[in-house]
């Protein structure tokens, strides 16, 4: 699969982040577009999100406290979230059609369980109201924030909406990750570079590396972490 068809591609002259000198574009009709594709043609599309489901159970939270998946996409976390018995998900995503993708595959009762939020995390608006979060769910968002400016708004989000006691996982590409994703730059981190930008109120529970198979084969090596919010 070549990159324009939304895979993400490796240089391996790369470094850990990229510089943002590159034209900027509207992030909404990016994303908008990209979700006009097959899902299964996209090159973040999961078949089961088994490795966030361990780490969302490793929580042990009840499942009708507020969980919310950031950048869900069109992600089969809410189907296995729903079918695992949570009941009170918030699916949030830049992308109008990328909920509507989710929403197609949910029964009527199904969609009852979720909250849907169409918004731009790096420009809240509806995110700014989010509170007594239990677990802040992000694969593959963060990586995409390589402006400092754009990770500041993301931490005071986080930091703001995930109540003490909560959870935090984060999944990026590792550090001998992609260095673009659906042609964009990305940062990629270890579990030392996420537990630096959460600070020391976070506590690191768990982490593991994950080689991640692409649609066309391709093999992304990602970083799962797991924190709790001690402060």
């Amino acid at each position: 699969m070549q990159e324009e068809n939304n895979s993400c591609s490796i240089d391996s002259t790369s470094c850990c982040s990229i510089n943002n000198d590159q034209i900027k574009i509207n992030l909404q009709e990016h994303w908008e577009k990209s979700y006009e594709k097959d899902e299964v043609q996209l090159g973040w599309y999961q078949d089961s999100a088994k490795e966030s489901l361990e780490l969302i159970t490793k929580t042990g939270i009840s499942k009708n406290k507020k969980i919310i998946d950031i950048g869900s996409g069109s992600s089969v976390l809410i189907d296995d979230l729903i079918d695992d018995g949570y009941s009170n998900i918030i699916a949030a995503d830049i992308s109008q059609k990328a909920m509507d993708n989710t929403k197609n595959r949910l029964s009527e009762t199904d969609l009852q369980k979720v909250t849907w939020i169409v918004d731009d995390l790096t420009e809240p608006t509806e995110l700014q109201n989010l509170t007594d979060i239990s677990i802040w769910h992000d694969r593959a968002v963060f990586h995409f924030l390589t402006e400092e400016k754009d990770r500041e708004t993301y931490f005071e989000l986080l930091n703001g909406a995930v109540k003490k006691g909560g959870y935090v996982i984060i999944a990026t590409f590792n550090l001998t990750g992609a260095n673009k994703c659906s042609r964009l730059p990305v940062q990629r981190y270890d579990e030392k570079g996420i537990a630096e930008f959460l600070g020391a109120q976070f506590n690191l529970i768990n982490f593991f590396d994950f080689d991640y198979t692409i649609p066309n084969g391709d093999v992304r090596p990602y970083v799962y972490t797991l924190f709790r919010k001690e402060g």
